[in-house]
């Protein structure tokens, strides 16, 4: 962990130019577990952002923390650290829930450490819920966002389980161990998420995303609306408007480069297609939608056109909500944001 710490603050360093000194409103420590730092590396970082970027005086730092990892010590260490948003990994209250999805935490880790964090000054929280899977009973799933509602948590961010290839849970999925994951139940989870959420004050503003009021996670609503980042460490993606790039996974070569002073990434120039398509695939994914003029702005009128011919019928069929000129999806089209964003795409031929 020292050797990455390290070598993240000095990729700071050789990146500082990459978003053309523009004020930087949100810093993110995720992908993957950094809570597991210690104060002293998680420092280090820090100090590296704020001595080659311009941080707003109100800019939002979130940290990814792990339930077992929250205590009145380590949440004292990131209060002084400048840290001011906690994003935790809970994932369910219910501890059969938590053993089917193979976590470590219980049930009463997760309730202590929200209640623990909110006790000492980080109000500002947002946590993880999973839906969608076997154990997972409609009622248990309106009784875990009831746990958020009831503790006035301001952001939500609750997503249907995937079960990806190779991992513990497709293993025991496929050797009949465990009950496979039911679409329809997913589908079912997640309308009864939008009503609950709805009715408890919390705007749905991004598909997987809810918030109280002016509680948006600045940082992701930063990706949504197509905005520069920088991403460090290994694996981490950067955008800057017209290209996109990503470091190395692998921790050795990652350590090789940066000690010689080279950032290990590839790169993809976007072609306007790519840029119209990814436009389209956030925009309709959050509440502010796609606005006609911004892609005659952006794209100019063929793709205008394109869009408004594809997406007249999803209007017609009530999956689309038209507000003067800004697209929005209704309730029934976010069961279908994806499939709806991929028939807008346009081809090499537009």
């Amino acid at each position: 962990m020292p050797e990455v710490a390290s070598a993240i603050a000095r990729e700071a360093v050789l990146q500082h130019s990459y978003l053309n000194d523009a004020t930087v409103s949100s810093v993110y420590f995720g992908g993957g577990t950094p809570s597991l730092l210690n104060s002293a590396l998680l420092g280090g970082i820090m100090d590296a952002v704020t001595n080659n970027f311009s941080l707003s005086g109100d800019a939002e730092i979130t940290l990814e923390a792990n339930p077992d990892d929250v205590s009145r010590d380590s949440l004292k260490a990131w209060k002084e650290l400048g840290i001011n948003r906690l994003s935790m990994g809970v994932q369910s209250f219910r501890n059969e829930d938590l053993r089917y999805l193979n976590r470590i935490h219980t049930g009463s880790k997760a309730l202590e450490c929200i209640d623990l964090a909110q006790d000492n000054g980080f109000e500002n929280l947002t946590i993880d819920l999973i839906y969608g899977f076997p154990v997972l009973s409609d009622e248990a799933w309106l009784g875990n966002l009831q746990q958020v509602i009831n503790r006035k948590i301001p952001h939500l961010s609750a997503y249907a389980l995937t079960v990806e290839p190779r991992t513990a849970l497709d293993v025991m999925i496929r050797k009949g161990k465990i009950a496979p994951v039911e679409e329809g139940q997913a589908v079912r989870h997640f309308e009864l998420l939008m009503e609950a959420m709805e009715k408890a004050g919390y705007l749905h503003y991004e598909i997987s995303n809810f918030c109280k009021p002016d509680r948006y996670a600045r940082h992701n609503t930063a990706y949504w609306k197509g905005e520069p980042y920088l991403g460090l460490g290994p694996s981490a993606h950067s955008f800057n408007g017209g290209s996109r790039q990503w470091n190395v996974s692998g921790i050795g070569e990652y350590l090789q480069a940066i000690e010689s002073g080279k950032i290990p990434h590839d790169i993809e120039i976007l072609e306007i297609n790519q840029q119209f398509n990814e436009y389209v695939m956030t925009g309709l994914r959050t509440m502010w939608g796609c606005r006609e003029s911004e892609i005659a702005l952006r794209f100019g009128k063929d793709y205008l056109s394109h869009f408004v011919k594809g997406i007249v019928k999803y209007v017609a069929s009530g999956h689309i909500l038209k507000d003067h000129e800004v697209y929005i999806l209704t309730n029934k089209g976010k069961l279908m944001a994806d499939g709806i964003a991929a028939d807008l795409f346009a081809d090499d031929g537009l």
